[in-house]
């Protein structure tokens, strides 16, 4: 049977009442998938299984916690003269490899059943979220777009920057393209220009002012190429992966006189049964956590790890170090979207076309993305599920009433898919600073987050700068041949304003007020970074402050969000940094290893 599209294309007139509770169907993945997926012909990895298959007891060299994007690069790279375990609460994205090809990315997404590869999470702010559980992590359930960090990025960080050069290349041989750029995009990126947006740099992984042309992990046969495909590099003879290992809590040593150690990890397969898995008797050995940015923080705190007296209050036992900057320094990007309906019919695109501005603020599109509303009932089936399951810990604030209005209208009986194109402004940094907060002591419940997204003013003022710019750009004569005749920025604006965007209140005032829009129209671009911030819970080695045996490298470490996407920065941390961070244990290793010889 044909399948049917509905499509955002139809004359203004007709349908912009109609169509207000469901441009969000697809605003949500349109952003997402804009931004950073694996396809592997291989992927029948010998070392990779189940953790029910584990053993009750082991010993490794290095134990990671997490195969995501930084985790698999940082696996393959020390795999090459160390014993390694890596630990993944999801499964493999071999299992189905066509679900994460680009034609599938809404379903994927949007799929969050509690074995699935999307784990929603909704922040404190009202604004829905998620996590990946899929080994390769965020690679597999993004949509691909890949830049570099700027260089003043690299510089801040005090990274080697030959080294860092190195590890981007590393990645870039294994994943990374150049987008064919059609009609849509072409017209966006010369609309950027029109706008002011200059100059041109062409296609490029650079972070720099202007316009570009960014890289995609997506090849021309829409398959994605993400970090579980990293693991190619890896030697199988020195690691395992054990997959839908949830790990409860890292145990340490710990007496009167000496610091703590971490030794052990305790984690739990799928038949409930826990396995012991330690470091091998070596001062070298290290566990690793690379969980991510909400994974790393919530288990430093379930390990004893964290606040002392908040750890207390939530009966974690023992508390093995108060280090109060532990979940402290959240952020997440910023994003708000404008849905440009287009007389005429277009490929689909993600993001390719990026205006970097002197502002901070980052302007991207993609066009023509379907969405079905099957999945997107059952997603917000979802979200009213997990505001129930954490009503008692989450804000008040929350509102629920436009989700229940949205499944109304989905009963209506509407076709089977909708389609729409999309612009966005996303800031930079951010300035605005939240915190995560235990809600119970299941390491399996999401904890609580907290953004506080806008709550600095140059944050605000870099997102009315980013929708003025939008609006030139929608209004530019490059752009002209897929908007309406007729049709105004700020009518496009004023629609988004009656849409289920997020769960926080509309004011009045977000109809002329730009900053009010932003503050009610606000969204993740999925880049939440911070809670084991670099001076604060680590070192510039990613060794945790206070303790040994113990390090944290993946996006919980940074300071803030690296360029337009930090995914490549993510994969460089563990197979660009993170393959630089892998070459500096390894030499540290080496040169512990001569000084014993020589002893």
């Amino acid at each position: 049977m044909k399948q049917e599209v509905f499509s955002f294309r139809t004359k203004p007139t007709q349908s912009y009442i109609t169509m207000g509770f469901h441009i969000f169907l697809i605003i949500l993945v349109s952003v997402y998938i804009f931004h950073g997926s694996c396809y592997c012909d291989k992927g029948n990895y010998t070392f990779m299984k189940d953790a029910t298959l584990a053993p009750s007891y082991a010993s490794f060299d290095y134990i990671l916690i997490g195969g995501g994007t930084s985790g698999c690069a940082l696996a393959a790279t020390l795999s090459q003269n160390a014993r390694v375990l890596v630990l993944e609460r999801g499964g493999s994205p071999y299992d189905n490899p066509t679900a994460s090809d680009l034609r599938n990315f809404a379903n994927t997404l949007f799929n969050i059943t509690p074995n699935s590869w999307s784990h929603l999470f909704i922040s404190e702010d009202g604004v829905y979220n998620t996590r990946a559980r899929v080994l390769g992590g965020g690679s597999v359930i993004n949509a691909g777009f890949y830049t570099r960090a700027g260089d003043d990025y690299v510089e801040e960080a005090e990274w080697e920057r030959e080294e860092v050069e190195a590890a981007y290349e590393w990645v870039e041989k294994k994943l990374v393209f150049e987008p064919r750029v059609m009609g849509w995009q072409r017209a966006f990126k010369d609309g950027l220009l029109e706008a002011g947006v200059n100059p041109y740099n062409g296609f490029t992984y650079d972070h720099v002012y202007g316009t570009k042309i960014g890289g995609t992990i997506f090849d021309g046969a829409g398959h994605r190429h993400t970090a579980a495909n990293l693991l190619e590099y890896a030697n199988p003879d020195n690691i395992v992966v054990y997959l839908h290992a949830s790990v409860q809590k890292i145990l340490f040593t710990k007496t009167d006189r000496q610091r703590p150690k971490a030794y052990q990890v305790i984690f739990e397969d799928t038949e409930r049964v826990l396995h012991k898995v330690e470091l091998a008797n070596n001062p070298m050995n290290e566990v690793i956590l690379s969980a991510g940015a909400i994974g790393s923080p919530h288990l430093l705190m379930l390990s004893g790890v964290g606040p002392m007296a908040h750890l207390a209050a939530h009966g974690v036992k023992p508390v093995v170090l108060d280090h109060p900057m532990v979940g402290q320094g959240m952020g997440d990007n910023p994003m708000n979207p404008i849905n440009i309906p287009s007389p005429t019919p277009v490929e689909m695109s993600l993001v390719q076309a990026v205006g970097i501005t002197k502002f901070d603020s980052y302007i991207e599109g993609g066009n023509n993305v379907t969405l079905s509303f099957d999945f997107t009932r059952r997603f917000f089936d979802g979200v009213l599920h997990v505001l129930n399951k954490t009503s008692r810990t989450t804000s008040t604030k929350i509102l629920t009433q436009p989700i229940l209005d949205l499944l109304k209208s989905l009963d209506r009986g509407f076709k089977d898919m909708i389609a729409m194109d999309v612009m966005f402004q996303k800031v930079s940094g951010p300035a605005s600073r939240g915190y995560m907060e235990l809600r119970n002591r299941n390491p399996e419940d999401n904890p609580s987050v907290t953004f506080n997204y806008y709550q600095e003013p140059e944050d605000l003022n870099k997102c009315v700068e980013g929708l003025k710019t939008i609006i030139k750009v929608i209004d530019s004569k490059a752009f002209s041949k897929y908007k309406y005749p007729g049709v105004t920025a700020r009518g496009l604006f004023n629609l988004i304003l009656g849409i289920p965007t997020n769960l926080r209140p509309r004011h009045v005032t977000s109809v002329f007020n730009l900053k009010q829009f932003c503050i009610d129209t606000v969204m993740t671009v999925w880049h939440y970074h911070g809670g084991c911030q670099v001076g604060k819970v680590v070192d510039k080695n990613y060794k945790v402050l206070g303790i040994d045996a113990l390090r944290v490298i993946d996006g919980s470490t940074f300071l803030k969000s690296p360029g337009t996407n930090p995914q490549a920065t993510v994969m460089m941390l563990g197979s660009a940094l993170f393959r630089y961070m892998g070459k500096k244990i390894l030499k540290e290793r080496a040169a512990f290893f001569k000084y014993q010889e020589e002893a």
